[in-house]
């Protein structure tokens, strides 16, 4: 597996090199924004609440309506406070024989506190931070029910991911992708693992995630180069941005080649807060970071 990772990273890197077409247009920006509105409509996606089980039922069928085949991991988690929450994974999936596969996450579910500001009684209403990443993820999925890959696709809708405190141990949080890392639809790791999390705020700029860059550099790499061949590259940066705890973690502390696209709290001044809401939400950041996300997929194709 070692050997065939190497030589499809090469296969990229030369298809890159050789000058290969501008990926093609496949994502709306446009709907992907609807689909953001659409989440926001429910409410709070708090584990335990009517918004969550909604959503769930949403996506649910938002899935199976586009995708090859829809895996629905579902389990109850006992919270350090000893409560116990229903949590949610759905996995749409394309060419599920194929043994040569992508895998996308995104986390649906919002913070139930809003401990970036003083009121921690408020709700996250999580436009940013949960609904946008979903939405690219749909939007992904749009594209390839239009046009199916050559590479297999699991895109991956993790809950969990915000319940808790990211402090010491992290208590409580990236529940659903270290459920799934531990719990994964197959067992042989895909050729790389993206996780798309607050990518919707207006001038939104993307730097590679430390985290990222160490584990591996090379699909980074692959992303940002994509990103650049189709114009975005004042959007995805280079450089080497902060070190983020997120859904890409625990994948890749259990062997994925994973990588985390993502919003930097710091330069999102809503994060956590009662804030992070539609109006935040840009248009043309989720049409730029989905048509990448599309192109990465066909470039992962085209590399077999």
């Amino acid at each position: 597996m070692r050997i065939a990772l190497a030589g499809f990273f090469l296969a990229t890197a030369v298809a890159c090199a050789a000058g290969d077409p501008v990926p093609e247009q496949e994502f709306s920006g446009r709907q992907a924004l609807d689909y953001v509105e659409q989440q926001l409509a429910f409410g709070p996606r708090i584990p335990g609440t009517e918004g969550h089980a909604a959503m769930a039922l949403w996506l649910d069928s938002m899935a199976r309506s586009r995708a090859d085949t829809v895996v629905v991991q579902r389990w109850w988690h006992r919270t350090l406070q000893g409560d116990s929450i229903p949590q949610v994974n759905v996995i749409a999936r394309f060419n599920p024989d194929a043994s040569a596969r992508v895998l996308y996450m995104a986390h649906w579910d919002t913070r139930p506190r809003t401990d970036a500001q003083p009121d921690t009684t408020k709700v996250v209403p999580g436009a940013n931070d949960g609904a946008s990443g979903v939405a690219i993820l749909l939007g992904v999925m749009d594209a390839l029910k239009k046009k199916h890959p050559t590479v297999g696709v699991d895109l991956v809708f993790v809950d969990g991911e915000d319940y808790g405190y990211f402090r010491g141990g992290n208590e409580d949080v990236l529940i659903g992708s270290t459920y799934y890392s531990l719990n994964p639809v197959v067992p042989e790791r895909p050729l790389f693992a993206v996780v798309w999390d607050m990518v919707g705020a207006r001038d939104q700029q993307f730097a590679p995630e430390s985290f990222s860059q160490i584990a591996a550099p090379e699909v980074v790499d692959m992303v940002w180069k994509t990103a650049e061949r189709m114009g975005y590259g004042s959007t995805f940066v280079r450089g080497i941005g902060d070190a983020v705890t997120d859904d890409h973690t625990p994948l890749i502390a259990r062997g994925f080649r994973a990588i985390d696209v993502i919003g930097f709290p710091h330069s999102y001044p809503y994060w956590h807060t009662e804030h992070d809401t539609f109006d935040k939400i840009s248009e043309e950041t989720l049409g730029i970071v989905g048509n990448v996300a599309v192109a990465v997929i066909r470039r992962a194709g085209a590399a077999r």
